[in-house]
């Protein structure tokens, strides 16, 4: 039984991985074109001060958890913590590259923030657990 939920958590975590990066890859906001039928507007999934930024730190928590708890027995658990640290940066800084795309400070700082949150969580879980 812990197998399959494993296996479906890692099924999960492929395919939002895919999602994420068809998103952000995307020269537009598939989400605003989605919602308003617009491809220049980006939606806030709670509104707050800093703007669509909640949206990066939320996104890359989802999708951080999914990836650790994915591996979390796995010898290669510390390549995914390097690999979603990684992504997190290099996704962001694509959008100097992407055409109606812009790289933002703040959006980076959501995209470290989120990731960071989600690899601790699990860190302290494991350390709870003992599973290291």
């Amino acid at each position: 039984m812990e197998n399959n939920v494993l296996k479906m958590i890692k099924y999960l975590y492929y395919f939002s991985l895919i999602v994420l990066l068809i998103i952000y890859l995307f020269p537009g906001s598939l989400i605003g074109y989605l919602l308003y039928g617009d491809f220049g507007k980006q939606p806030d999934l709670i509104p707050n001060p800093i703007g669509t930024s909640i949206n990066h730190a939320l996104a890359f928590f989802y999708l951080s958890i999914l990836g650790s708890i994915s591996y979390m027995r796995d010898k290669s658990f510390n390549q995914i913590l390097i690999f979603l640290i990684s992504l997190s940066i290099i996704l962001e800084l694509s959008h100097y590259f992407i055409p109606n795309r812009s790289f933002e400070f703040l959006d980076l700082f959501g995209n470290l923030l989120g990731t960071l949150l989600a690899i601790f969580i699990i860190i302290f879980y494991k350390k709870y657990k003992k599973i290291l």
